[in-house]
């Protein structure tokens, strides 16, 4: 019961992070509904059992069974992942994501990094782990190069400046159109 409890606070911090960040972003409507499967049964019941509060209780999940049930079921739901978007079948394997969950995605990313690294949070810790990360992933290049000019922005201006709707769609139209 006390895992559920901690469970349930670090994703309502986090929730509260993203929708504060898609705010300044310019698209509140997507921080309202911001991973609300994750208190879904199916995601919620097997992040608890395996909640460990410094990162993601999915990776214990994959440790101890080889999947996460909460995983699939959280990728196939939220358009802001880019697991969402990869279809090896399809022509195009991994498209443009969409800006607005483009936008969502950058402060998905953030606010994950602040909720689990708290005060160890700093302006170069997701352009940190954008580098040791970027090569594992299925993403179209158009959309890793947005992000990657995000995070090196807010790595070296901080998030008050670069997170905007104004800065983002001109980052957007940069490497995305």
């Amino acid at each position: 019961m006390i895992k559920a409890i901690k469970h349930f606070n670090l994703i309502t911090k986090h929730k509260w992070q993203v929708f504060k960040l898609c705010i300044r972003a310019g698209i509140p409507w997507r921080g309202l509904v911001h991973d609300l499967s994750k208190y879904s049964p199916t995601e919620f019941f097997e992040s608890a059992k395996f909640y460990v509060g410094d990162h993601s209780p999915i990776t214990e999940a994959k440790k101890t069974n080889g999947y996460s049930k909460a995983w699939l079921h959280h990728k196939g739901r939220n358009k802001h992942h880019y697991e969402y978007w990869f279809d090896g079948t399809a022509p195009d394997k991994t498209p443009v994501i969409p800006y607005k969950y483009a936008v969502e995605m950058v402060c998905d990313t953030l606010a994950a990094g602040k909720t689990y690294l708290g005060k160890n949070w700093k302006n170069s810790s997701q352009l940190e782990y954008w580098n040791r990360t970027k090569n594992l992933t299925y993403i179209n290049i158009k959309t890793a190069n947005f992000l990657e000019a995000v995070y090196k922005e807010v790595s070296e201006k901080g998030i008050e400046k670069t997170i905007n709707k104004k800065n983002l769609k001109r980052l957007y139209k940069k490497y995305c159109k």
